[in-house]
């Protein structure tokens, strides 16, 4: 009988962390959208701004391009 009840106190235990780790990737997908949406705002904002600075940060060398 003991061994029953550590394998069902194991299995909680790994049904809970699956649950934190789920609600983490949930919160960090969260933040990342913001992150994505506030650095497009931003490009946007850049853009309107002065168009001729954008053609000079594209032209740059050693600019990565994703």
């Amino acid at each position: 009988m003991e061994k029953n009840d550590k394998s069902g106190s194991d299995n909680e235990t790994i049904l809970m962390a699956l649950d934190q780790i789920s609600q983490t990737i949930d919160v960090m997908t969260s933040v990342v959208g913001r992150l994505r949406t506030y650095m497009q705002e931003q490009e946007a904002a850049a853009a309107t701004a002065d168009p001729a600075q954008d053609l000079q940060a594209e032209m740059r060398p050693d600019r990565t391009l994703h």
